[in-house]
């Protein structure tokens, strides 16, 4: 089977959105991009039937004027259409099985929608197993805080140290590498009560726990550095909430790189508190890489 990257189009500004960051992250992958349009209430193709009886008309004009789009700035990719008679949900997670990467369009949520994960992007992230990437349309609003020195642009991954993340290093790294940009770890650790004290926080204590922390991150990433030794890679230990670090760090970056554990069938999909907050808050575009 011929190696795609799929991207879902539903003809919202925010998957179209999702089809050019697709096409442009196909061909430095040198995939082929698929445009997989799922509706329901598509009939068997007719034959001979004028345009305007054509029940499937407006669906077919959705895929062909992406692709013509897509093809018109990308002359050297393999673009394909695709209409699937099916319930988008279903679509997108069969596409997204036989699929290097799914990418998807995610509106920009407010603070009370973000508690709420009932659209199909959410529901396809908790359940795949393939990486997913979601890229909104949106823009950031003005008066935002400026990015960090050194945070903008590259690649942004948040590492958990819990246990082994070596399919979320390697997305992040040959995502790097391909895109010829920098690589950050990311990784954030609350600072434990016991380093309270009456007066402050005891320095010592938190320089130890960053110490350990760095230490930890390095003996990840060194089998990678070595895979990859023409990526750029740095890292940044954060005393706070991981959630907090991950979107704080990943201003300003091309995308942000976080995990998903696999689910137990017994749990059900779900998604945890540093991939919830990263696609709810982040502004840039966020892959959600499924590992054991």
């Amino acid at each position: 089977m011929e190696r795609a990257l799929t991207v879902g189009l539903d003809g919202s500004p925010e998957s179209l959105a999702a089809a050019h960051w697709a096409a442009d992250e196909a061909e430095r992958r040198r995939l082929t991009l698929r445009l997989l349009h799922a509706w329901p209430l598509l009939v068997p193709e007719p034959t001979h039937v004028p345009s305007e009886l054509d029940q499937n008309y407006w669906a077919k004009r959705l895929v062909h004027n992406a692709q013509t789009e897509l093809q018109a700035h990308h002359p050297g990719l393999t673009v394909v259409g695709n209409l699937v008679a099916d319930d988008a949900e279903d679509a997108l997670l069969q596409a997204g099985s036989d699929s290097e990467m799914l990418v998807l369009g995610s509106r920009g949520l407010t603070p009370v929608e973000s508690y709420f994960m009932g659209d199909i992007s959410m529901i396809v992230v908790a359940r795949t197993e393939r990486p997913v990437v979601l890229v909104r349309a949106d823009k950031p609003a003005e008066g935002s805080s400026a990015p960090e020195p050194g945070a903008a642009g590259g690649v942004v991954v948040g590492l958990k140290l819990r246990a082994p993340c070596d399919d979320l290093l390697e997305f992040a790294f040959t995502t790097a590498a391909a895109r010829d940009v920098p690589l950050r770890a990311v990784h954030g650790r609350s600072t434990p009560l016991h380093a309270y004290t009456p007066w402050g926080v005891d320095h010592t204590l938190t320089q130890e726990i960053v110490q350990d922390a760095r230490n930890h991150v390095n003996q990840a990433l060194r089998p990678w550095r070595e895979k990859f030794p023409g990526v750029d890679v740095s890292d940044t230990i954060r005393l706070e909430s991981p959630a907090k670090a991950v979107v704080e760090a990943a201003e300003g970056a091309d995308l942000l790189v976080v995990g998903r554990h696999k689910h137990h069938p017994d749990l059900g999909p779900r998604l945890g508190p540093v991939a919830q907050a990263a696609v709810h808050h982040a502004r840039c575009p966020v892959a959600v890489v499924p590992h054991d």
